[in-house]
């Protein structure tokens, strides 16, 4: 039987999902409105610049690639791993992506070469900002990431005429963000929950922040993830705080007793996504993690357990953007139409077990599978939601001081 459609979000919930400066893991408040909200490594060229043309209009990019895609069917994609559904009898076909590579003769390369945002803003800035390509037409980052370099200039708009099944499927609490007001700049490809994970075959149930950064068993066994607003948010929420109305002074509550943790060897180290084969293989025994790739590893080992802290989870949202420097623009926008289906939305999510912004994905899931249709990690329901909290926005000075502070005790 199919379930009941969900409520409609509140007035605070959708405020909240509209909030600037999320992080990879921070935005998601109330994604279901009638639906889901919601990579081979290329090293990124830094080869001489394409042809540019310079922008008419004020706030556009300071330079854009001349669009080639009536004459070059390809597109170059940047993703997070374990963002791709993959064939489960041949790791090398990706059934949704071979789809559209059929359906529109465009031919993708894949690359799964954004494992952090600071990590892979600081491969990708030098060129961008002298107007030279980064042999990218597609890069994925998070929210607070993507309305910098939205910002910055540094990402060329789409034509939303192009588009349709964005401009009718996107999720209503994700139209008109503060950054992206014209929806044309930002399409939301997956979205997902920061809590935390452990491995049952090496360590007993993990309930709290606090037992991850202080229990005497996992000593060394431990990781944190790297994003800031994801892992500074589950520490101030174990303190008693609220991410989004955090003072400079619980900061640095929280820096400290990320410090003191870091300082005993409690936490072995900071991590972007590849905290996932560690804990796999029993290294890590608990960590901070997210909640796609835990569904994803526990498909495969039962072991491998998604935590909810008693004391709340985070929220984060990823988005398709097109650099300035992208010279198939026009393919990149037959593949956003593409992904904005809800079957085909439906059929990703099957597999990367995200939580995705298509409106009718989850009725769409129903014939996929029933059972990740019903799973809360995927589409979560008014008990998930009342446990979730995003970063407060940051200003440019705040979002400087805090990196710094954090990255004094990550190392980064």
């Amino acid at each position: 039987m199919r379930k009941p459609s969900r409520p409609p979000l509140s007035p605070e919930a959708a405020a909240l999902l509209n909030a600037t400066g999320l992080s990879r893991r921070n935005l998601m408040r109330g994604l279901l409105a009638g639906g889901a909200f919601m990579a081979t490594g290329g090293a990124l060229a830094a080869c001489g610049t394409k042809p540019v043309k310079k922008p008419e209009a004020s706030g556009s990019p300071a330079c854009v690639g001349t669009d080639v895609s009536a004459t070059e069917k390809k597109i170059n994609f940047s993703n997070w791993p374990l963002y791709m559904d993959v064939d489960e009898n041949d790791e090398k076909k990706r059934p949704t992506l071979d789809a559209f590579q059929s359906k529109t003769g465009i031919t993708v390369s894949y690359n799964e070469d954004v494992n952090d945002n600071n990590e892979f803003f600081g491969k990708v800035r030098n060129q961008l900002q002298a107007c030279q390509s980064i042999d990218r037409d597609i890069m994925v980052l998070t929210d607070w990431m993507a309305s910098r370099v939205v910002g910055l200039g540094w990402v060329q708009p789409f034509d939303n005429s192009k588009t349709p099944n964005y401009t009718k499927n996107v999720l209503a609490t994700l139209r008109n963000r503060p950054w992206d007001k014209d929806m044309n700049h930002a399409a939301p490809w997956q979205s997902g929950l920061t809590g935390l994970a452990y491995n049952a075959k090496v360590t007993k149930e993990i309930r709290t922040v606090d037992e991850l950064l202080t229990r005497s068993d996992l000593k060394g066994k431990v990781a944190v993830l790297s994003e800031m607003r994801d892992t500074m948010g589950l520490v101030l929420l174990a303190m008693g705080k609220d991410p989004a109305n955090v003072s400079e002074a619980d900061f640095d509550a929280g820096i400290e007793k990320i410090k003191k943790a870091v300082d005993s060897g409690q936490i072995r180290k900071f991590t972007g996504n590849d905290y996932k084969e560690d804990l796999a293989k029993g290294d890590l025994a608990a960590c901070v993690a997210w909640s796609g790739d835990i569904i994803q590893l526990a498909a495969e080992d039962e072991n491998i357990k998604f935590v909810t802290p008693e004391s709340g989870l985070m929220l984060w949202s990823d988005n398709i953007l097109i650099p300035s420097t992208a010279t198939h623009k026009a393919n990149v926008e037959q593949l956003i139409d593409y992904y904005y289906d809800p079957k085909v939305a439906a059929e990703l999510a099957a597999y990367v077990n995200y939580i995705c912004p298509v409106q009718g994905a989850q009725e769409a899931m129903q014939q996929i599978d029933p059972d990740l249709a019903d799973n809360a990690l995927i589409f979560p329901d008014t008990a998930t939601l009342g446990k979730v909290h995003a970063f407060k926005p940051l200003t440019e000075a705040e979002d400087k001081k805090f990196a710094e502070k954090f990255e004094a005790v990550s190392g980064a």
